[in-house]
């Protein structure tokens, strides 16, 4: 980098170099080399690790996760000169809350980003290996956050059976857009 900082210093540095206030960095317009693997890891419960520990600051959680991608090849931290793969076990994210905002459900995440699911921002569940429902919603470009459990009741419990090619399956309805969580039945408490 210009500035010699290089690595996790030069990724803080980049994103601090942002003015305030101007909303998200505009990672999907950078296009700089690839740097190789940074050991950052989000675990499947949205916990930030380097190096082994946790990163305790959440303002810093918060401050990469600003500058995180999803490419083809995995999940990047970038800068306008620095592209880092990091590896993240499930989602980056976790949907912490669900509010039904008028039409819309609104989501917040464990680093502070607000979603309303709709066409744009589409909430789909996947079967884990368990057997279970693994419930996510798209926050922006290709990055998804996990429903968290208690959030995924409440989801649940907001839901209407509907008859579909499949069968009678529960969904709910936000921004006109109706997601399936499953089929009736299959997740009342």
């Amino acid at each position: 980098m210009a500035d010699g900082k290089t690595g996790l210093d030069g990724v803080i540095a980049a994103v601090k170099a942002q003015a305030p206030g101007r909303g998200l960095p505009p990672v999907h317009l950078w296009n700089p080399a690839h740097c190789g693997d940074i050991d950052i890891v989000i675990r499947k419960d949205g916990l930030w690790f380097h190096e082994g520990s946790p990163i305790g600051r959440e303002a810093l959680v918060r401050l990469f996760s600003t500058v995180l991608r999803k490419d083809p090849d995995g999940f990047h931290l970038v800068t306008p000169v620095e592209k880092m793969r990091i590896t993240v076990e499930d989602a980056p994210f976790i949907a912490v809350r669900v509010d039904r905002v008028g039409e819309a459900l609104r989501f917040l995440t464990n680093v502070g980003d607000e979603v309303e699911a709709g066409p744009e921002h589409e909430i789909r569940v996947a079967q884990g290996d368990d057997g279970e429902p693994r419930p996510y919603v798209h926050v922006r470009r290709g990055l998804e956050a996990l429903i968290a459990r208690p959030v995924f009741y409440e989801l649940v419990e907001m839901a209407e059976e509907r008859q579909t090619p499949q069968g009678p399956t529960l969904g709910i309805v936000s921004n006109g857009a109706w997601f399936p969580v499953g089929p009736a039945g299959a997740h009342r408490l």
